[in-house]
């Protein structure tokens, strides 16, 4: 099973990210679950929404307490909130920063630190700093775990409602992401 934390502001769709996540996982056939953890949030509070990804039915439905893969959407919470708790040596991050890998200060091992400036891509083809759709192509060239293909087959799905223009500008945000700095 594959678990991945996504950390964020409120506000700033972490939780819309981690059902992304999953539905994208769906759509390859896999098994697959999200949630946020809310408590007293508000909009700019630090959030976090968890999904799984597995080939097998999934029994669980605790926070993920133990990372495979972090999502760092708001760089400003480095420093400010434990983001490495209960992760390994293994643990895959991938932040929206300008800054090298090196800069960060994550308790984590440099190769297992992957950078992108999500929020000039977001500002750049969606004309908004909402980076939870673009920061996901750079999830999915990282980890492989989903398509770039199934990610953009469920932005299509989750945001149809929203019109044809921000469905397109999301999918080229993650398509940038996709390829940015990798």
């Amino acid at each position: 099973m594959h678990q991945i934390r996504i950390h964020g502001r409120g506000g700033q769709g972490v939780v819309t990210a981690a059902e992304l996540i999953a539905i994208a996982a769906f759509k390859e056939g896999r098994i697959a679950q999200a949630f946020p953890a809310f408590g007293v949030e508000r909009t700019g509070a630090p959030i976090e929404a968890f999904s799984r990804i597995d080939q097998r039915p999934i029994r669980t439905r605790e926070q993920v307490n133990e990372p495979d893969i972090l999502i760092i959407q708001d760089p400003t919470l480095i420093g400010t909130v434990n983001l490495t708790r209960g992760s390994t040596k293994k643990t895959v991050a991938i932040i929206n920063t300008s800054k090298d890998k090196k800069e960060i200060g994550l308790d984590l091992p440099s190769e297992n630190i992957h950078t992108v400036d999500a929020t000039k891509i977001a500002l750049e083809k969606i004309g908004r700093n909402i980076v939870n759709t673009t920061i996901l192509g750079a999830f999915a060239k990282v980890t492989g775990l989903v398509s770039l293909d199934s990610l953009k087959q469920a932005i299509r799905e989750k945001f149809k409602g929203k019109g044809k223009e921000i469905i397109e500008k999301n999918i080229k945000a993650i398509e940038e992401s996709y390829i940015k700095n990798f």
